[in-house]
């Protein structure tokens, strides 16, 4: 065994644990272009493992924000990290290096990069998945994060090439959070650029950066969460970003709040600005991140009473709360959905919802019904999905 693997098993043997974060050196043997031999010189993880009842071999390298000048690790890092776990994905906080202490571009896509790679290269000794690592950061981080989803394939000058700059950068979903993306536009976050760029600033570099000009076809899966008040990044970096993704048919998913100051982290007490970590966990749930499963077509008819449903919809729930949920329309009494969009195969749940319109008499407060039951007293309604599902009938009695 190498004296990488050796490092790598021990780790994984002490993190098992995890009452606190293992702290670990992107380079062991010393970071390339370091100006000494601290933390603020050499970019290292906290590693956050899932526990092992709950891991699902799915990852996240998460990138906390400061303005290229410092790093808010505590809400955009432990909280995040802590969050993931909950999820059964282990995270891996980086620690990357700052304009603030003399570190410039391309620094920072070297730090990142390398933590991609050093969490797939050492996959097996984490217990993950090398095709089921995300990357997540907030403001700064998130340029970081968009950076590390466009310019994997960029080779910077002055990046080492040992064993683990041989395994792949790109990062299998990104989740740019409230980011700075535009290093060019009147809209950009000057103090990031000052700091990333440093005394080479120049609008050929800072376009070089602007991540919304780099978006390619190779872009993984995007998924945005932004505020409409925030006046410090403003949210025209975020809908660029997206737009940058549709124009090159990258899936994105946008989410964008009115009320909201910039800097939340997940905000899990506010009512409102909380929910947006639901939506994320839902993107991951349904893109097959968290559990991959087959999914296959289905199609069939719903009546209600024996009466097709006019509009309404069925909910597929898996056991597994870590697998995709399907939701497929039913329009006068049919639904349809194709294999990418469909149920996961095995036992599921089944959820129904009609126009109360469909039972003359029934009052409902918002116009609609739902029902988890086939019929009252039955408790909850199952199905067995089976590949290529054909004309499947589900009958709701009243």
């Amino acid at each position: 065994m190498n004296k990488l693997s050796l490092f790598t098993a021990a780790l994984f043997l002490a993190t098992l644990a995890h009452a606190e974060p293992a702290k670990v050196r992107l380079w062991p043997d010393g970071a390339p272009g370091a100006k000494g031999n601290e933390d603020k010189d050499q970019p290292f993880v906290y590693v956050w493992p899932a526990a092992k009842e709950k891991a699902n071999g799915a990852a996240f390298v998460v990138c906390p924000g400061g303005g290229y000048g410092g790093l808010a690790a505590d809400h955009e890092g432990t909280q995040v990290a802590k969050w993931f776990n909950g999820l059964g994905v282990s995270a891996f906080v980086l620690h990357y290096r700052l304009g603030s202490q003399g570190y410039h571009f391309p620094t920072q896509l070297i730090d990142v990069q390398r933590a991609i790679r050093h969490v797939r290269a050492n996959a097996k000794h984490y217990g993950i998945n090398p095709n089921r690592i995300g990357i997540i950061g907030f403001s700064a981080g998130g340029h970081l994060t968009s950076m590390a989803a466009t310019m994997f394939d960029e080779k910077p000058e002055g990046m080492t090439n040992d064993a683990v700059d041989q395994v792949s950068a790109r990062p299998d979903v990104a989740a740019p959070t409230y980011p700075v993306i535009s290093m060019i536009e009147d809209f950009g976050h000057k103090g990031s650029r000052k700091n990333l760029l440093g005394p080479n600033d120049n609008d050929e570099l800072a376009k070089h950066v602007s991540t919304e000009r780099r978006v390619t076809a190779n872009t993984p899966p995007i998924f945005i969460f932004q505020t409409d008040e925030d006046t410090v990044v403003p949210a025209e970096n975020a809908v660029s970003f997206y737009l940058a993704c549709r124009q090159n048919k990258v899936p994105a998913e946008l989410h964008i709040y009115r009320p909201g100051p910039h800097g939340v982290g997940l905000f899990l007490g506010d009512p409102v600005l909380g929910t947006w970590s639901g939506h994320l966990r839902d993107w991951l749930r349904n893109q097959g991140f968290l559990k991959p499963m087959k999914r296959t077509a289905i199609n069939g008819k719903v009546t209600i009473n024996g009466a097709p449903v006019s509009w309404g919809s069925v909910i597929f729930t898996p056991e597994d709360p870590s697998a995709a949920v399907a939701c497929a329309r039913v329009m006068r009494g049919n639904f349809k959905l194709d294999e990418k969009t469909g149920p996961v195969l095995g036992k599921v749940k089944l959820t129904v919802s009609y126009s109360a319109a469909d039972v003359p008499g029934l009052e409902t407060a918002d116009g609609t019904a739902t029902t988890h039951e086939q019929k009252p007293g039955a408790g909850d309604w199952s199905l067995e999905v089976v590949e290529g599902a054909k004309n499947v009938e589900l009958m709701v009695t009243r």
